[in-house]
């Protein structure tokens, strides 16, 4: 992970979503800036998973703008995909290939030496995993490996949709330790949780969809 980041600012304006015929959330607007978190908040089927896929460009919006340090991510294309990192519900790992096989096709993002990719096993406690096929993986074990891929990306924005899904008291921890580092170096993160997260209060902005 970087030491510093650069000041980045994340806006939303007048986001609305409509999904079938029902309004899931409208005029929608909110600003997160560098070691902020914005933690999103709402019943099932309030629109939290579509407004992560909106602000990480996967899903279009009905109305509005999302911008990146002042441009339009849709004018930004690639440039904003590299400062972006996003975790799903699904973990978007390969049953077939191994832990370290899984964290070396992230070389996609930019330079990652073995060092590194080793750095990351040892950080989510996966390194006595490295060469276990992800298919054996334990639930939570997969979904560390998803935290380390996060690490190797090196991106400014963590945009995260129940990320403590199926993590242990001691995985929860990890998170909660990992999200500290990367706001303590100018990173932004969006995110939602059923869980109440254990950081500094004046850095964690909370929005309700309900």
């Amino acid at each position: 992970m970087s030491n510093e980041y650069s000041h980045a600012i994340l806006k939303a304006n007048a986001l609305t979503c409509i999904r079938d015929t029902n309004v899931l959330f409208e005029n929608l607007s909110f600003t997160v800036e560098s070691g902020q978190v914005l933690v999103v908040e709402g019943r099932n089927g309030s629109g939290k998973t579509s407004l992560l896929r909106i602000l990480s460009g996967i899903r279009q919006q009905d109305e509005g703008t999302v911008a990146w340090d002042g441009e339009s991510i849709d004018k930004l294309g690639a440039a904003y995909r590299q400062d972006m990192a996003y975790l799903g519900h699904q973990n978007g790992i390969k049953h077939e290939l191994t832990a370290a096989e899984n964290l070396q096709m992230a070389r996609i993002y930019g330079k990652i030496t073995n060092d590194s990719l080793d750095s990351a096993l040892e950080t989510t406690g996966l390194i006595e995993q490295a060469d276990i096929m992800a298919a054996n993986l334990s639930a939570g074990q997969k979904r560390r490996l998803a935290l380390a891929r996060l690490l190797l990306t090196d991106c400014c924005l963590w945009i995260l949709d129940e990320p403590l899904t199926t993590l242990d008291k001691a995985g929860i921890q990890l998170f909660e330790s990992l999200l500290k580092q990367h706001v303590a170096s100018g990173g932004v993160a969006v995110l939602s949780s059923h869980h109440e997260l254990n950081f500094d209060g004046s850095n964690i902005i909370r929005m309700s969809l309900s």
